[in-house]
């Protein structure tokens, strides 16, 4: 998947169309797909140093069906974390309940989607207990847009949705994302949707298979120019692995100390202002 990704920076940088956006001029292409088999590897990238500290703290506070910066910092052990600046954005703060809240965001949608009598969906459960008990079932799919709460997030759901899709003892994952920042939001959404699918695929007693990940508005920055550059004259090395703790059966049980990447090796990180 690295090469692909490094070569849709590349087309983009090329051939993409220049246009001003809701937070600054970028450069762009629509739908771009990316694919990874498991058997080569952990997905995440070596030409710049991935923060996975930061990944797998944000992908157990969704999972938690958290919704409060507050309880982020503590899970990533940091002040700041990618939320904060979202947390406290003008638009958004006359709405916030408390200092770091940030509305119906992903966890929320994930794990309590209001029905229109005011129960709750637990989606990540549903559809666990699908893959276990209906594999075959063409309806595994998670969802983060609900247009009727969207003035209720801090942030509208980039990463809007995904579909698991099960053959014999293998787990696939397709995710499908509005709005992709190919430098700084795309290689940590490769890392947490692999790490998703890994998780499931232990609880569920499968093996990942294939993560697949479609970019609908791909773009690039136009103050991330210089950094792309110097990203695309560094060649990719060997992919790490990831090991779970294979004590955990329940996807809820996870904790920071449950994950880690063994053999990482990266070049070093390069610094870029997210856009917010």
């Amino acid at each position: 998947m690295e090469k692909a990704y490094l070569d849709a920076l590349r087309d983009i940088c090329e051939n993409g169309v220049d246009r001003e956006g809701r937070n600054g001029a970028t450069r762009a292409k629509f739908a771009i797909q990316l694919r990874h088999d498991f058997k080569d590897g952990f997905p995440a990238l070596t030409t710049k140093k991935l923060a996975f500290k930061a990944v797998k703290s944000e992908l157990l506070w969704f999972l938690e069906g958290a919704n409060d910066d507050n309880r982020l910092k503590e899970l990533n052990g940091s002040e700041r974390t990618i939320w904060t600046a979202n947390a406290e954005a003008e638009y958004w703060t006359p709405k916030a309940e408390y200092p770091g809240h940030l509305g119906r965001i992903y966890g929320v949608q994930w794990r309590k989607w209001r029905r229109p009598d005011g129960t709750e969906v637990d989606q990540i459960a549903r559809v666990i207990d699908k893959i276990r008990n209906d594999p075959t079932d063409r309806r595994l799919v998670v969802s983060a847009w609900n247009p009727g709460e969207l003035e209720e997030m801090a942030l509208p759901p980039c990463h809007m949705m995904f579909q698991f899709f099960v053959a014999g003892d293998e787990l696939s994952l397709h995710m499908v994302q509005r709005s992709c920042d190919m430098f700084l939001g795309v290689p940590f959404n490769i890392a947490s949707y692999a790490l998703l699918l890994s998780m499931v695929a232990q609880v569920t007693g499968k093996k990942p298979k294939e993560l697949v990940l479609t970019l609908n508005d791909a773009h690039i920055y136009h103050d991330h120019f210089e950094t792309v550059k110097e990203q695309l004259t560094r060649e990719p090395l060997p992919l790490c692995s990831l090991r779970l703790n294979p004590e955990v059966k329940d996807i809820d049980s996870f904790t920071m100390d449950d994950i880690e990447l063994v053999n990482y090796e990266s070049h070093p990180a390069i610094k870029a202002a997210m856009a917010v």
